[in-house]
C-alpha cells in the first residue's frame, strides 16, 4: 500500500473513533454535569476535525507537479501539521478557561458508576489509537499523523485524570475536577506549542538527518576512483521528496565522457538505495600528475586543520601551470567566519607567495 493511502486509512480509523468517544463522553458529561468530561467530548471531535485535515493535506500534498508547482505540493503537509498543532493550542486555551470558570463558580457534579466505566474504556481506546496513529506515523513520515497521535496520547491522559477526579469525588467528597482540568490545559498548551514549534522548523528547514547525509556519501564512495563525496546539500520538498547536489573529488585524468558515466550512475544508485534525487554532481579534480602536488596539500592542511573552527577541508588542487592553489574549508557555524577565512588566506598565502591562492568557505550543512 503506497504513502497516501496508509494516511488517509489510518485518518480514517481515527475519526470513526474519535467521534463514537465524542458522543459518548458528551452524554455522559451532560448527565453528569461534569465540565471535564464535556470537555473531553469536545476534544475527541477536535481530534476528528484533525484526521480530517490530515486527509485533506494529504490529498492536496499528492498532486501532481504544474507549472506553478513544478516541484510538487508535498510541503502541504507541513502546513497542516501546524493546523493541527494549532487547533491543540486552541483546545488546551480553551479548556483552561472553562476550568478557571469552574474554579470561581463550582459546580457539584454527579458521578454513575457506569460512566466512569465508560471513560476507562475510553481511556484504553485513546492510549491503544494514540499509539497507533504516532506509530503509522513515524513509519511513513508523516508529521500530521505523528501530530495526531500525540493528541490523542494527550486526550488519554486528560480522561484518565478526570477518572481520578471523579473517584476522589466519590471517595472523599472533594472536587478536584475544576483544578485539575486547569493543570491539564497547560500541559495540553505547552504540547501545541511544541508541535507548532517542531513544525515551523521544518517549514524554515532544518539540518538533514545525519544517518542519511552519511549513507549518501558512503554509497557515492563505494565507486572506484572517487575521492570523497563533499558539499552535500538536500532540498526538502515534502516529507518524502529530497532533492539536491553534491561534489565528488576524481582523478584529473578522466575525460568528460568518463564524467559523464559515473555521474549517472552516482544519481541512478544514490535514487534507488537513499531514496533521494541528485539534480547535480559537480567534479573537484585531484592531482594525480603533479608530484609536488601531495607534499602541499599536506603543509597546507596540517597548516588549515590545526584550527579548532575548521570542520573540514577538502576539493584541493594545485594547477600544474600557474601553480595556483585552491580548496574548500568548512567552518563552525558558532565561529567568526569572515575572520577565521581572512587569518587562513594569509597564512596560505605567506606559505606559497608566487602562487595565487582560491579559498572557498562553506557552511556545516550536512555531516
Amino acid at each position: 500500500m503506497d504513502r497516501e493511502k496508509i494516511i488517509v486509512r489510518t485518518s480514517i480509523i481515527g475519526i470513526v473513533a474519535n467521534v463514537f468517544l465524542a458522543g459518548f463522553k458528551a452524554t455522559i458529561g451532560l448527565l453528569s454535569r461534569s465540565i471535564a468530561i464535556v470537555l473531553d467530548a469536545v476534544n475527541n471531535l477536535s481530534d476528528a476535525l484533525s484526521s480530517v485535515i490530515t486527509i485533506v493535506g494529504t490529498k492536496l500534498a499528492g498532486k501532481a507537479p504544474d507549472k506553478k508547482h513544478p516541484l510538487g505540493h508535498g510541503r502541504v503537509e507541513y502546513l497542516t501539521a501546524m493546523i493541527i498543532a494549532v487547533l491543540v493550542l486552541y483546545a488546551g486555551i480553551t479548556s483552561l478557561i472553562e476550568s478557571i470558570k469552574k474554579i470561581l463558580v463550582p459546580d457539584t457534579p454527579e458521578y454513575q458508576w457506569i460512566s466512569l466505566v465508560i471513560i476507562g474504556v475510553a481511556v484504553l481506546i485513546k492510549i491503544i489509537l494514540g499509539r497507533y496513529v504516532k506509530s503509522v506515523g513515524e513509519k511513513v513520515n508523516s508529521g500530521s499523523l505523528v501530530a495526531s497521535g500525540q493528541d490523542a496520547t494527550l486526550d488519554a491522559i486528560i480522561s484518565a485524570s478526570t477518572l481520578v477526579a471523579a473517584l476522589i469525588y466519590i471517595k472523599a467528597g472533594i472536587s478536584l475536577e475544576a483544578y485539575l482540568g486547569a493543570i491539564i490545559s497547560l500541559v495540553i498548551i505547552k504540547a501545541g506549542f511544541d508541535m507548532l514549534r517542531e513544525t515551523l522548523s521544518q517549514i524554515i528547514g532544518e539540518r538533514v538527518d545525519s544517518d542519511l547525509t552519511k549513507r549518501i556519501k558512503e554509497t557515492i564512495s563505494e565507486f572506484p576512483n572517487v575521492g570523497g563525496a563533499y558539499d552535500l546539500i538536500l532540498h526538502n520538498y515534502g516529507p518524502d521528496i529530497l532533492m539536491g547536489s553534491v561534489h565528488i573529488e576524481v582523478p584529473d585524468t578522466y575525460t568528460a565522457d568518463k564524467i559523464d558515466e559515473l555521474t549517472r550512475a552516482i544519481q541512478k544508485k544514490v535514487l534507488k538505495e537513499c531514496n533521494v534525487i541528485l539534480t547535480a554532481v559537480s567534479i573537484y579534480s585531484k592531482n594525480t600528475k603533479n608530484d609536488k602536488a601531495a607534499d602541499v596539500l599536506s603543509r597546507i592542511r596540517d597548516k588549515v586543520m590545526s584550527r579548532p573552527e575548521v570542520l573540514q577541508m577538502h576539493g584541493f588542487y594545485l594547477d600544474p601551470v600557474t601553480e595556483s592553489i585552491s580548496f574548500d574549508v568548512v567552518l563552525d557555524f558558532a565561529s567568526d567566519m569572515p575572520k577565521v577565512y581572512g587569518e587562513i588566506f594569509e597564512e596560505v598565502s605567506n606559505m606559497y607567495p608566487n602562487s595565487e591562492v582560491h579559498i572557498t568557505l562553506d557552511s556545516d550543512i550536512s555531516d
